[in-house]
């Protein structure tokens, strides 16, 4: 079963660019959760976990059945990725300004091993002002964040754009229509999945809003 976790990933196209947000803290029966959210189609998983430490995510990601790794974005301890096939890593505001012009080189050591790298902002403009290129761009908050009351959203606009942006920050299967016709790629959320009564539900109606609004 070793050998499992040893192969590096193949990248697959995807046409569902949902994006769920591991909860900071663990939740009961959290990774049960987490497959039955895998069989309704998720296929961006950002593994978050402030304070977990390097052994807490080698156990967390252990406990996901390796067929669904390769939808897991780790945001942490990015060297795990060499012993566990996960899909990517991404990189947090914090961490792409320390790296500042070691960024391009960090970045081509994951991709140049067929990962992909994803990374995070707050403001638009220093997205827009970003050179190195990143599979997808996490931008918020779009929209009042439902993890973080009193987190107002900022509505931005990014159809001028032409980089694939992700929206977070607010995104329910109601605000998932007028996310994308701010110009975004894609939507991520937290608390709009694990606040609600049934979060796999939460998630299919997402995942239906978006494709709904996103059918040519």
């Amino acid at each position: 079963m070793s050998s499992l976790y040893i192969d590096i990933p193949i990248i697959q196209k995807v046409d569902r660019m949902v994006i769920l947000i591991s909860p900071e803290k663990n939740l009961t029966s959290e990774i049960g959760m987490l497959h039955d959210l895998f069989d309704a189609g998720l296929q961006f998983y950002h593994l978050r976990k402030p304070d977990f430490n390097e052994k807490q995510y080698h156990d967390y990601l252990r406990q996901i059945a390796p067929e669904h790794l390769k939808h897991v974005m780790i945001h942490s301890h990015h060297h795990i990725s060499e012993k566990i096939p996960v899909k990517g890593i991404h990189l947090e505001e914090r961490v792409w300004r320390e790296k500042e012009h070691g960024l391009s080189s960090y970045v081509d050591q994951f991709r140049n091993k067929g990962f992909n790298v994803s990374s995070s902002y707050h403001e638009l403009h220093d997205l827009e002002r970003q050179v190195v290129a990143f599979d997808y761009y996490m931008l918020s908050p779009v929209f009042g964040a439902i993890s973080k009351p009193g987190y107002k959203g900022r509505g931005f606009d990014v159809s001028h754009s032409t980089k694939p942006i992700v929206g977070m920050g607010g995104i329910t299967a109601k605000t998932t229509p007028a996310a994308l016709a701010l110009g975004f790629t894609g939507v991520g959320t937290l608390g709009g999945i694990w606040n609600a009564v049934d979060p796999v539900k939460a998630f299919t109606e997402i995942q239906e809003a978006y494709l709904k609004n996103t059918a040519s």
